[in-house]
């Protein structure tokens, strides 16, 4: 059984996804602490399977590698096997990310190296092309730079907004998160640092 930290900034629908699976057994994991960096919705989800939680703020002004340090200690007090960002909106620094790598990774709604960064799906939207995708990456120091993990491409419907195409994005990602966690319990999946 892996242990996983997660980490949100929103209304957390991937990780409820996750820990449905965790709760029904179809992923090998389990989940002991999901922090934040806001005091986002998605907290909820955690607190509903009794999973301890936690907020690190970024506060305006603050020093970005001493809030890594701060949110690295935090997360490290748990003593997790891995770290998922699912759906947390801020880059961590390498203080944060030489700390648990490679066994730090992120859920991603493009096929990287397609759209990067924060909108990526209104960036393929806006793009007009036929499809995009879903990526689940080791995370590195650059943005949506580090190793793939699993991705898959996801069709752009003609009739599609870009809250459809995200909801249908979702769905893709929180499947290869899944798959890529259970490999990782399975030990059929090495993570290997660059």
């Amino acid at each position: 059984m892996v242990r996983v930290v997660v980490l949100i900034s929103g209304s957390g629908s991937n990780l409820r996804a996750f820990l449905d699976g965790c709760a029904a057994g179809t992923i090998p994991a389990e989940v002991v602490a999901v922090g934040a960096d806001v005091d986002a919705s998605g907290l909820d989800h955690a607190r509903h399977y009794g999973i301890p939680t936690f907020v690190e703020q970024f506060a305006r002004g603050d020093d970005r590698d001493e809030w890594g340090k701060r949110l690295a200690d935090t997360v490290a007090s748990f003593d997790p096997d891995l770290v998922i960002l699912s759906g947390f909106m801020r880059l961590v620094p390498p203080v944060f990310v030489h700390r648990f790598a490679p066994m730090l990774l992120n859920t991603h709604p493009a096929y990287l190296p397609e759209f990067p960064g924060a909108h990526a799906v209104r960036d393929a939207f806006e793009a007009g092309v036929p499809e995009t995708g879903a990526s689940v990456i080791v995370v590195d120091d650059g943005v949506d730079t580090g190793p793939i993990l699993a991705q898959r491409r996801v069709l752009i419907r003609e009739d599609d907004t870009e809250q459809t195409l995200h909801d249908r994005i979702k769905v893709v990602e929180r499947e290869l998160l899944a798959d890529v966690v259970r490999d990782i319990a399975n030990r059929e999946h090495a993570i290997e640092e660059n």
